[in-house]
């Protein structure tokens, strides 16, 4: 019952004669009783509301809790392949690359075209030595010293070893060791074993706040230590590098077709294909294959490779195009492109 209908009069009614006061009581008017009532009745509002059962005549329910805002990350690729690799995975407060193969100028300028400034990022991960991961490492951090180079001693003693990069690099090192997680702002990451002919080859499983991010992207299988890390993510990017059809009849000479082959060179599609669908989990939400070879792959190769092999477990697949159909799927399945950048994707649980 609502408190505002029993609004206390200014003056006591029941002092003045009222129009009815003279009638004979039949029982159907009692004003001087009523009058009485009414101010019980209000006393035990007052009284009511000191205990917090009414809130000034407001009703009486429970307000909804505050909508916190949806848990995101951000997602870039700015090129992946032999001519070059790097990425982003950012936050509000925190950005990181994820290696440093392409030109400097393209990343700055991509990452200005969606609002990120480079004062945004405070850590480059290097993943292994080879130029396609590192050439332009230096560029991105020269004269920014709030960006630290995040790589293993040895990974930095091969890029110095076999590139003409500058020894200042060194200025900007941050030493980190396998399986010791390290914090960058908001973000937290822990190399780990890759099998790989670079320098000391890692992959990083990096994690903020309900997010799991797994990269492992030049290998030529999945390793114990590998697998593990890669089974705990919600978002994967692995490498899908060759078709075998493809390899065993291109232009590439034995020893290097030997080389892609072995356990240390690079993933074939169905070797991929068939390790996702065996690890696969409601958990897995996107899957991003990247490192396609130019000339013994093709992206929708690799795509289909993948999405039978998911189907075949029974999981639908989308393909990241944010139609509702492809939205309402419980996987995204992403072929990075070579040397083109993927916009901004939005990561989310």
């Amino acid at each position: 019952m609502s408190a505002a209908r029993y609004k206390k009069p200014s003056t006591d009614s029941s002092l003045f004669p009222g129009l009815f006061d003279d009638m004979e009581d039949t029982g159907f008017f009692q004003p001087r009783e009523k009058a009485a009532g009414l101010r019980d009745i209000e006393k035990e509002v007052e009284r009511l509301r000191r205990e917090g059962i009414f809130n000034n005549g407001a009703d009486d329910l429970t307000p909804m809790e505050e909508v916190k805002p949806a848990d995101k990350l951000n997602f870039i690729s700015f090129g992946s392949g032999s001519s070059g690799n790097c990425a982003y995975i950012g936050d509000s407060s925190t950005g990181l690359l994820i290696d440093a193969g392409v030109n400097s100028d393209n990343v700055i300028e991509e990452l200005r075209r969606y609002g990120i400034k480079m004062d945004h990022i405070k850590g480059i991960l290097l993943t292994h030595d080879h130029s396609d991961h590192v050439r332009y490492v230096y560029p991105l951090v020269r004269k920014r010293p709030y960006i630290g180079v995040y790589c293993t001693p040895r990974v930095l003693n091969g890029i110095l070893r076999r590139h003409n990069i500058s020894n200042r690099i060194k200025d900007y090192h941050r030493p980190i060791y396998k399986e010791h997680p390290f914090k960058i702002g908001s973000f937290e990451a822990t190399a780990f074993e890759v099998q790989h002919d670079g320098t000391d080859n890692a992959g990083f499983f990096i994690t903020r706040g309900n997010h799991s991010i797994a990269v492992a992207t030049d290998l030529g299988c999945v390793s114990d230590r590998a697998d593990h890390y890669m089974r705990q993510a919600n978002h994967l990017m692995i490498e899908a590098n060759y078709d075998s059809a493809m390899l065993a009849s291109g232009p590439y000479p034995e020893y290097l077709k030997a080389r892609i082959r072995s356990d240390s060179g690079h993933l074939d599609n169905a070797v991929t294909a068939e390790y996702l669908a065996r690890i696969y989990t409601s958990r897995l939400r996107n899957i991003f294959l990247c490192h396609l070879s130019r000339d013994n792959n093709r992206p929708e190769i690799a795509l289909s490779a993948v999405e039978k092999a998911l189907e075949a477990v029974g999981v639908r697949v989308g393909n990241g195009s944010n139609s509702p159909y492809d939205r309402s799927a419980p996987l995204q399945l992403v072929a990075l492109p070579r040397f083109d950048s993927t916009g901004l994707i939005t990561l989310t649980l």
